[in-house]
C-alpha cells in the first residue's frame, strides 16, 4: 500500500506507524553510513555563511555528531513525527519541508561559524508547532496533544537558549522552534483545517 503524501486526511493509524517507522529506517540508515565511514558524511552539514554548504541547510537534519547524538534526536524524531500526522500528511510533508528550510535558513545567516548537524531543528520545530497548533485548531484531540507535548516535553524549551555547550546547536534549536510556531500560525485554522 502506498501512503498518500498530498492528502489532506489524517492517515489511519497503522500507516502512521508506518511512515514514522520509514522515517526512523531513512535517518538509522544514513546514521549507519556515517558511522562506518568515520562522520564522512558530516562534511555535507551546514557551516553557515559558507555559501559551499549552503546545501547542509537540507541534508543537516540528517546528519549527527555522533551516535549518542543520534540515539539523542531518533525517539523524539519519532514521537513527534506520530503526533504531526494528526494534522494529515500534507500538511505534515509541508510543515517538515519549513522548518528544515527556515530554521536551515537562519541558522546559516546567524549561527556560530561551526558544523551544525541533527535532526534537533526539525524536533524543536515540530515541538513548537504542537504546542500551538492544538489550540489554535480548537479541537480536543488536538488540544490534548498540545497539552500532552507541553507536558512531557516542556524542558526542552531550555535548548533554545544560548549555553556554553560546544557541541549543541541550540542556534538550531531555537531557529527550529520559532519556525514550527510560524507554521502553526500559517497552516492551522479551527478545527485543523488545512489553509
Amino acid at each position: 500500500m502506498t501512503i498518500m503524501v498530498f492528502s489532506n486526511q489524517v492517515l489511519p493509524f497503522n500507516k502512521q506507524i508506518k511512515a514514522v517507522l520509514i522515517i526512523i529506517a531513512v535517518v538509522t540508515s544514513i546514521e549507519l553510513v556515517n558511522l562506518l565511514t568515520q562522520r564522512w558524511l558530516n562534511q555535507f552539514g551546514l557551516l553557515p555563511r559558507d555559501i559551499n554548504h549552503l546545501l547542509g541547510i537540507f541534508s543537516s537534519p540528517f546528519l549527527h555528531g555522533s551516535f549518542s547524538h543520534y540515539l539523542s534526536n531518533i525517539i523524539p524524531l519519532g514521537v513527534f513525527s506520530l503526533l504531526m500526522l494528526q494534522y494529515g500528511t500534507k500538511r505534515f510533508v509541508l510543515i517538515s519541508l519549513w522548518i528544515i528550510f527556515a530554521s536551515g535558513l537562519l541558522v546559516w545567516i546567524f549561527g556560530r561559524t561551526a558544523y551544525h548537524v541533527g535532526a534537533s531543528g526539525l524536533i524543536y520545530g515540530y515541538f513548537g508547532f504542537l504546542l500551538l497548533a492544538g489550540f489554535m485548531a480548537k479541537k480536543l484531540k488536538l488540544i490534548l496533544i498540545s497539552l500532552l507535548v507541553g507536558f512531557l516535553y516542556g524542558g526542552f524549551i531550555y535548548g533554545v537558549l544560548p549555553n556554553d555547550r560546544l557541541f549543541v546547536s541550540w542556534e538550531y534549536h531555537l531557529f527550529g522552534f520559532i519556525a514550527g510556531l510560524v507554521a502553526a500560525r500559517y497552516w492551522v485554522t479551527e478545527k485543523g483545517t488545512a489553509k
